[in-house]
């Protein structure tokens, strides 16, 4: 008699779908080769992981859009959520939280109860660049579909970019220009169509730990564009 089959490692739990479906990359994206090596290579070693271009997460009625970097290898490359499954995400949705723009509670995971209301994140890169930084003409590339993305939110009057990488998609995207648009923590810029985006440091684990980017400094971020949608 054959001895028992070892159990199968438990999957990752199906990302949900997007708000945003027919503005998604497909799941084996091929534009990026750079990236799609990266996501074979992941999928051959961690089988049970999302491994493929990260949908957009929140209310697709949104007044404020949130454009992350790329997906974290750990988080939601690995989860398949964007900002779910590491430190970066557990910044970002308690601040969420605190002003009202997410409820239920984050776990980490997918098929947690955590909702957004009236935000959308987004992300300037859909796929795993290494070592979190994507080449130019791969930012260039998925350009398009935050174009598509940002289009889809017509009462998105406010953005957020966390990080630079992040801010130069959002201006190109808003139709502004960057020269007249430079980011720093906190800045603001009006965009031509009458946008408002504001800048923030990344809420990356690292700086998170060098103390480039406190909670309190996260929050006045979030504080800013409560206040410019109130005064709209």
């Amino acid at each position: 008699m054959l001895p028992p089959s070892p159990p199968l490692p438990n999957p990752e739990p199906i990302a949900p779908s997007s708000p945003l479906a027919a503005t998604e990359p497909p799941h084996d994206c091929p534009r990026c080769p750079r990236l799609v090596a990266v996501r074979d290579a992941l999928r051959a070693e961690y089988p049970t992981w999302w491994n493929a271009p990260v949908p957009a997460f929140g209310d697709a009625a949104a007044w404020l859009g949130i454009i992350g970097l790329a997906p974290g290898k750990h988080g939601a490359n690995r989860t398949g959520r964007a900002f779910t499954g590491d430190s970066a995400g557990a910044l970002l949705y308690d601040t969420l939280t605190k002003f009202g723009l997410a409820s239920g509670t984050y776990e980490g995971k997918p098929g947690d109860t955590l909702a957004l209301d009236g935000a959308m994140i987004l992300n300037a890169v859909k796929c795993l660049p290494p070592e979190n930084k994507p080449l130019p003409e791969e930012i260039r590339t998925c350009r398009a579909f935050l174009d598509d993305q940002v289009a889809a939110l017509p009462n998105a009057r406010v953005f957020v970019a966390l990080g630079q990488i992040a801010h130069q998609s959002a201006v190109k995207v808003l139709g502004g220009r960057l020269p007249k648009a430079p980011f720093a923590h906190g800045a603001e810029h009006r965009m031509p169509n009458g946008r408002v985006l504001i800048d923030s440091y990344h809420c990356s684990r690292y700086n998170q730990n060098t103390g480039k980017l406190t909670s309190e400094m996260f929050e006045a971020v979030f504080a800013r564009a409560i206040a410019l949608r109130d005064m709209s």
